[in-house]
């Protein structure tokens, strides 16, 4: 019997975009039903690296890298920003020269423009950022995860969670395509909705969602991902005492070793 080789994960970003109100919030997504990746769950903004994000990285007039230098990882955060704006509109961007993020009405004139033909293919992330005279705000992410799929799933991401404060101005909203709801909710509360049926929460995302709760307020969250270090969670799909379980490294943060859940909590 021939054993197929692990196939090869997919590399990818993920943003949780934060903002403060009564309490932390994050803003996420209902997945379409028919999408093949994840139908109908509660998810974050991202998708994979393009070879489009690897180009930005060529030029550097078009972002500002907060001290980061090695291309790989400013490929992963201007995915993360170029996906959260084709699926929430939101843009982590500045007018060249300035310090501020642009605000909401900004913004919106250029997701008007743009967001849908970035994401039909008909312009390049570069382009729209050359026609706007705007600067990626990387500065802004900071790394608060990395977790890559079981080996023995068919369909693999090499996945890098981002954190990143919400303009305050700035809602967004799904794209009605890819996904068909969006909501901004504590960590609480979707965990909340997880355990009574409302939301469909995958395995990796309650996990970091968990993570992020361990905090009150985006300072303290941006803080605290600030001075920690990301270890990778590749799951072990383990059973134990005739249950299926997931084992992940006890030192990456979230709080246990082993997990019990099923194949389909972590990939569909």
């Amino acid at each position: 019997m021939t054993t197929k080789p692990p196939v090869t994960p997919r590399l990818s970003s993920t943003m949780l975009l934060l903002r403060q109100r009564e309490d932390m919030e994050v803003f996420m997504m209902v997945r379409h039903d028919e999408i093949d990746f994840a139908s109908g769950a509660l998810v974050f903004p991202g998708g994979s690296v393009d070879p489009n994000d690897k180009t930005i990285v060529a030029t550097p007039e078009l972002y500002a890298t907060g001290g980061t230098s090695d291309p790989a990882s400013l490929a992963l955060r201007i995915a993360a920003i170029r996906e959260t704006f084709e699926e929430s509109g939101i843009l982590l961007a500045r007018r060249a020269g300035s310090d501020a993020i642009i605000a909401a009405d900004h913004a919106s004139q250029v997701e008007t423009r743009y967001r849908t033909a970035l994401c039909e293919g008909r312009v390049t992330f570069a382009e729209m950022l050359t026609d706007t005279g705007l600067v990626l705000a990387l500065d802004m992410l900071v790394p608060f995860a990395h977790w890559i799929t079981p080996v023995t799933v068919p369909k693999r991401f090499d996945t890098h969670f981002f954190l990143a404060a919400a303009p305050d101005d700035q809602v967004g909203a799904h794209d009605g395509h890819e996904s068909v709801d969006s909501i901004w909710a504590s960590p609480r509360a979707v965990l909340q909705g997880a355990d009574d049926g409302r939301f469909k929460v995958l395995f990796p995302t309650r996990r970091n969602i968990t993570k992020l709760g361990l905090q009150t307020t985006v300072a303290d969250a941006l803080e605290t991902a600030r001075r920690s270090t990301i270890v990778t969670v590749l799951p072990e799909v383990l059973s134990v005492e005739g249950r299926r379980a997931l084992k992940i490294p006890v030192e990456a943060g979230y709080g246990g070793e082993l997990f019990f859940s099923d194949l389909s909590a972590i990939r569909k």
